[in-house]
Order: structure tokens, then sequence, then C-alpha cells
């Protein structure tokens, strides 16, 4: 029963504002899976619709964004990647992390079949106006990147153009 229906039955039964807060209040929970869900939708109608060789195969690495009261972190999963293969930069309060995923074949093997994605990446992310970005952190370890920048306190935030990652 989809929220719009099970509103619609309490419309017709005539208690409208208590029901407003309880599907606001189940929405709001609920809002991730609703999301997860659409997209589930939705790449399930791409896949009737649009034949798989036409589909893009490119890396699209998935991130996590950790939000704490003195950081904010960024965690990405870079499997089969090496940290001199990443550039991390920032313009404009703009973080942004790129790099190429490349498989390779060594002499002789041929591929019978590849699940694994490759290709080159980019993804973009606003830091806050409280992100300090003098001070920002990128460490590599077994396939994962952590990208963490300090909030501040109300003190200078400055600007460096490229992130090292250690």
């Amino acid at each position: 029963m989809s929220i719009r229906q099970s509103r619609r039955e309490h419309l017709q039964i005539g208690t409208v504002v208590a029901i407003r807060g309880v599907i606001m209040n189940q929405f709001t929970l609920d809002i991730e899976k609703q999301l997860a869900n659409l997209g589930k939708e939705i790449r399930e109608i791409v896949d009737k619709v649009v034949p798989s060789d036409e589909r893009s195969d490119s890396f699209d690495p998935p991130c996590d964004l950790i939000d704490r009261a003195e950081s904010l972190t960024i965690v990405m999963d870079l499997p089969g990647m090496v940290k001199e293969m990443i550039k991390i930069t920032l313009k404009n309060r703009v973080l942004s992390i790129a790099g190429e995923r490349e498989l390779y074949l060594e002499d002789g093997e041929a591929l019978m079949k590849s699940e694994r994605k490759e290709g080159a990446f980019s993804r973009s992310f606003a830091l806050p106006e409280e992100a300090v970005l003098k001070n920002i952190d990128a460490a590599f370890k077994d396939g994962v990147l952590s990208v963490t920048v300090q909030k501040s306190t109300g003190g200078k935030t400055g600007r460096p153009e490229t992130i090292p990652v250690r």
C-alpha cells in the first residue's frame, strides 16, 4: 500500500489532521528505502527498454558521506586501484575525486566474461561553509579512500589546489 493510497483512505474516513502527521513521520523514516526502491524500479525499466550493449558500463565507485561535529569524511570504495591513480582537487569549495580503473590481462590470457567495471570516474562534493579547506587529509588503504575535511569554529578556511593521497 503506497503512502498516497493510505492517505486517500484516511481522507475518506475524515481523520485528515492526525493522519497527516503519521504519514509524514512514516515518510521521513522510510525516505531512503523509498528512494532506493525508486532507483531499482527505474533500473528495471531501463533494462527492459535499452539493450544492455547500449548502456554505460563505466566504473562509478560507491561512497559514503559522514558528517561529524568536527569533520566531514568521504569514504569511497576503489578496489583494484593504487593511490597514484587517484587525483583529488579543490576549486570553489567543490572537492573532486577522479581517477581511472583499468583491468589488466597477462600475455596469453583471454577474457571469457567481464563483470567488473573499469574506466574513468569523477565524483564532486560541495563543501559546507564551515569546512577548513587548508586542512584536508586523504588516506588510501586496502582499496578504500577516506578524505576528511575538518570543520572550522570561525577561523580562516584557506584553500589548497590539490590534496595529496597518503
